[in-house]
């Protein structure tokens, strides 16, 4: 069954884009390699809730939930995860058909 990792993105204004645009380019060949797709990657958001503003929001289709964590376990991952994590605050979830 499909397994779908949703991400919403708090960019820090203050250390700007650079590291994260960075993180961006280098992530998606390493999620494609595992069958990963992006559905949605868009800063065209509209938040509902004042206490949850996101300002990116990505949905990735995995074949399977051991893809999805075998791609983030990875070491090409596990070798460029610093530049998401120290630049932008990530919440994500997991959503299994």
């Amino acid at each position: 069954m499909s397994c779908y990792f949703l991400i919403d993105t708090y960019i820090d204004e203050k250390r700007g884009r650079g590291f994260y645009d960075d993180y961006i380019a280098k992530v998606k060949p390493i999620v494609e390699g595992y069958g990963g797709e992006y559905l949605l990657r868009s800063e065209k958001v509209s938040s509902l809730s004042p206490q949850r503003t996101p300002q990116r929001v990505i949905v990735i289709r995995f074949p399977d939930r051991e893809k999805l964590e075998a791609c983030f376990q990875s070491e090409e991952y596990q070798a460029i995860a610093s530049e998401r994590a120290e630049n932008v605050d990530a919440r994500a979830v997991i959503v299994e058909e």
